[in-house]
């Protein structure tokens, strides 16, 4: 358990320290959109590091893709056009 604590505490400190570098340069150019975007991407791999710093099993986008396919596929399957 001490390993995964440390690992998200590591990547929590990275994340502090670009946000202390990017944070005040994009709000003292007007950067508002930008600084949003930037904040949901951080929080975003903030996230998914955590996630695989934790060992959870993470799906990929071809997860998603073969879920979408697959009754498709099982019907040309079934109709007997592959197999």
């Amino acid at each position: 358990m001490l390993p995964h604590v440390v690992s998200i505490i590591g990547i929590l400190l990275v994340a502090a320290a670009i946000s202390i570098f990017e944070v005040p340069y994009m709000w003292k150019k007007g950067l508002k959109k930008e600084l949003w975007l930037f904040s949901i991407l951080l929080l975003l791999g903030v996230g998914i590091s955590s996630a695989k710093a934790l060992a959870w099993t993470i799906p990929t986008p071809l997860d998603w893709i073969a879920v979408v396919y697959k009754p498709f596929s099982d019907f040309l399957i079934h109709i007997g056009l592959i197999k």
